[in-house]
């Protein structure tokens, strides 16, 4: 499981450095592709291919279901690490998330969130603990 947040840079390559926990969780090989709310994630082999079994099971015929095949599995790219820890963002994904030098890597169960920092700290300052807290009820949640 993912958890945490971790800053780093991404280099004029696009290459970024992933922390050493993540590393161990994502594995050899992984996948990352476009994320919600402008950021990428990343998902080990397994779940990544749970997620793509259900994406791909829906019918051709829904607009929708097309268009969440191309957003997700059109844009994934199959990636491993280098001997430094770092892994390359191609160009569209670093374009999607709008990554450009500081990054911030957040560990959300399941996946990685890559975000540009400013985009997340915006994305951040828009959080309040209340309405969290009834948003969770809404759902059936309580701490």
């Amino acid at each position: 499981m993912f958890i945490g947040e971790y800053n780093h840079t991404i280099d004029t390559k696009g290459r970024l450095i992933v922390p050493a926990k993540f590393r161990e969780e994502l594995g050899e090989h992984f996948f990352v592709t476009k994320g919600f709310d402008g950021c990428l994630f990343a998902f080990d082999r397994a779940d990544f291919e749970e997620l793509q079994n259900k994406i791909m099971s829906l019918p051709l015929s829904n607009k929708l279901g097309r268009e969440l095949q191309r957003f997700f599995i059109g844009s994934a790219e199959e990636s491993e690490f280098d001997k430094q820890g770092r892994i390359l963002l191609p160009a569209p994904l670093r374009e999607h998330a709008g990554l450009d030098k500081d990054v911030a890597l957040v560990g959300v169960g399941s996946r990685i969130e890559i975000w540009s920092k400013e985009r997340y700290e915006a994305a951040e300052e828009g959080l309040d603990a209340d309405e969290i807290a009834i948003k969770l009820e809404e759902f059936g949640l309580s701490l």
